[in-house]
């Protein structure tokens, strides 16, 4: 989930977040900017080679050059043009425009 959120924070979506640790469960503030229309979680992972990205994209986005689908690689966590960059495909976590 941090992770997560840092992709969102690093693109301008959401501005600073802080983790709250109470005892019984833990709380996330975040900082909201008005950038976020949509965010989502793509539950099952699925698998996601390198050639189908393209295809997820326009399924979950609306648009070429808005939003961002969020993949967990052998790399770590990254948005799909940082996939594409690096030629690898990877689970599909979720999506923010």
């Amino acid at each position: 989930v941090v992770k997560f959120l840092r992709c969102m924070q690093q693109h301008g979506y959401i501005g600073e977040f802080e983790i709250i640790d109470d005892h019984r469960s833990s709380k996330i503030v975040i900082e909201l900017t008005g950038r976020l229309n949509k965010c989502g979680v793509i539950s099952p992972r699925f698998d996601v080679p390198y050639d189908e990205i393209e295809k997820w994209i326009v399924n979950l986005l609306p648009s070429r050059q808005f939003g961002h689908v969020i993949l967990s690689t052998t790399y770590g966590i990254m948005t799909h043009e940082e996939a594409r960059r690096k030629k690898t495909g990877g689970k599909i976590l979720g999506f923010f425009y």
